[in-house]
């Protein structure tokens, strides 16, 4: 656990130690797109976020490389390299994509050809665990087409979800950290050392997320760019593809006693290639479906560009920008560990009630805005002033100052002639005043009634 401790801070390290400089490179060469209508930021922002994160990668590889347990990975298994070799790829097209802007067929193939690096290197699918059948595997063909699909899948989700400030990196370092709790228990829990790169590689990814974080919270300094949201994307689906391809079957039913608890024990392997990439892509996926019906209705293209996306709706109903981007936190968490937590025990009832509570409270606070509850007066201070409400009679309001709120064109004829009166007066006072400073006297200031005239 040491080791994977320090792995996680250096790669968090190096990769908050590069941010700034490349910040500053991003600003000279002009990486700093436009702001688009259905852009949250008011602000142009600057991309290439993710040549930092790359870094990070590079780092955390290089030092668990160097350690003497985790090393010993780097000589019995090509995964590593597989996947420094897929996230080079698919870190210089989001480069490119950052700079200059990449057709979206043209990313979609780089994306395709990362993934087919990455099978090719030994890092695909192999078998599928069945329940009442046992073990099924894969021809070369299905485990290459399974595992583009993941990987092409997992990256678009990330990529989708960058909608907010901190928001894709948050999620994917929470999934990220359920993932790791799981691949770590599968290599000590039940021996199985071919999930020591799964375990490697959700450290290295919380690393990348973490250093990031800092420099990518509301109001972003620096934003990731596709270069940064495709690479964690990929690292993210090698790390599923890693533990769900190469953990031997063989191996479990040797430690469980037979071949059904060895399936049984198996099929929680999946749950994080399905559901932790899902905590990602269910966002994304509901508010493209949602776009997508939203704009037939209303008569336009599916692909036009408007501001009616999730995290839209979210500010729209009186969330604020971070409390937005801590929901969307909440519920990849809850889908995360809710996953972990059956892996460990599927048969407990606790973990369903404990689900449906999270769940309602998740739902309360995703509401919280629709309420105003009466909060008493001696509980105002534990509230945000807009659930505060004054019993107070209100006072009435002065004639004089409706008339200046209103002006002369929304009040009465009479009341513009008394208003355009009064600013003559104060005209007057002010030249006086202006007078009095010049010629070195001291004009005592006015008073509220005197300046109404």
């Amino acid at each position: 656990m040491r080791e994977y401790l320090l792995t996680l801070c250096v790669t968090a390290a190096v990769t908050y130690l590069l941010t700034g400089p490349v910040r500053k490179f991003a600003i000279a060469a002009g990486a700093m797109p436009e702001i688009r209508e259905r852009d949250v930021h008011r602000e142009p922002t600057p991309r290439l976020g993710g040549i930092a994160m790359f870094g990070g990668l590079c780092a955390g590889l290089l030092v668990a490389s160097q350690m003497s347990n985790i090393g010993e990975m780097f000589e019995l298994s090509s995964e590593p390299r597989a996947l420094l070799a897929g996230a080079a790829l698919i870190w210089l097209l989001g480069v490119l994509d950052d700079k200059w802007g990449v057709d979206a067929l043209i990313k979609l193939g780089g994306q395709m050809i990362a993934a087919g690096v990455m099978v090719w290197q030994g890092l695909t699918i192999l078998w599928i665990p069945v329940p009442g059948v046992g073990s099924v595997a894969l021809t070369p063909m299905q485990g290459t087409l399974l595992t583009v699909a993941l990987v092409v899948i997992t990256i678009n989700a990330v990529n989708f979800v960058d909608g907010l400030d901190g928001l894709a990196s948050g999620m994917v370092c929470i999934a990220a950290a359920a993932f790791f709790m799981y691949a770590y228990r599968m290599w000590y829990g039940y021996g199985v050392e071919a999930a020591a790169p799964a375990t490697l590689f959700a450290v290295i990814l919380m690393g990348m997320a973490l250093g990031f974080l800092p420099h990518n919270m509301h109001p972003a300094r620096i934003f990731m760019g596709d270069s940064g949201s495709m690479l964690i994307g990929l690292v993210l689906a090698a790390g599923a593809i890693s533990i769900t391809g190469q953990v031997d079957p063989d191996l479990l039913q040797a430690a469980t006693g037979s071949e059904k608890e060895a399936v049984k024990s198996t099929v929680p392997v999946y749950i994080p290639v399905v559901l932790l990439p899902l905590s990602i892509i269910a966002v994304p996926v509901a508010d493209l479906v949602l776009a997508v019906v939203r704009r037939t209705w209303n008569g336009q293209s599916p692909f036009a560009a408007d501001r009616g996306h999730l995290h839209h709706r979210l500010l729209e109903i009186g969330h604020s920008h971070s409390r937005a981007v801590l929901i969307m936190y909440f519920w990849s968490a809850l889908i995360g560990f809710s996953a972990v937590a059956y892996s460990v025990n599927s048969a407990s009832v606790w973990v369903v009630l404990a689900l449906a509570m999270f769940s309602a409270v998740g739902l309360f606070i995703l509401l919280l805005p629709r309420f105003t509850p009466r909060v008493p007066r001696w509980a105002q201070a534990l509230v945000p002033p807009r659930y505060r409400r004054d019993r107070r009679p209100a006072e009435p309001a002065d004639e004089a100052d409706e008339a200046d709120e209103t002006g002369p064109s929304s009040a009465s004829p009479a009341a513009g002639a008394a208003g355009a009166e009064r600013s003559g007066t104060v005209a007057r006072a002010n030249g006086a005043t202006a007078v009095g400073a010049r010629g070195g006297h001291r004009v005592p200031p006015r008073s509220k009634a005197g300046s109404r005239g």
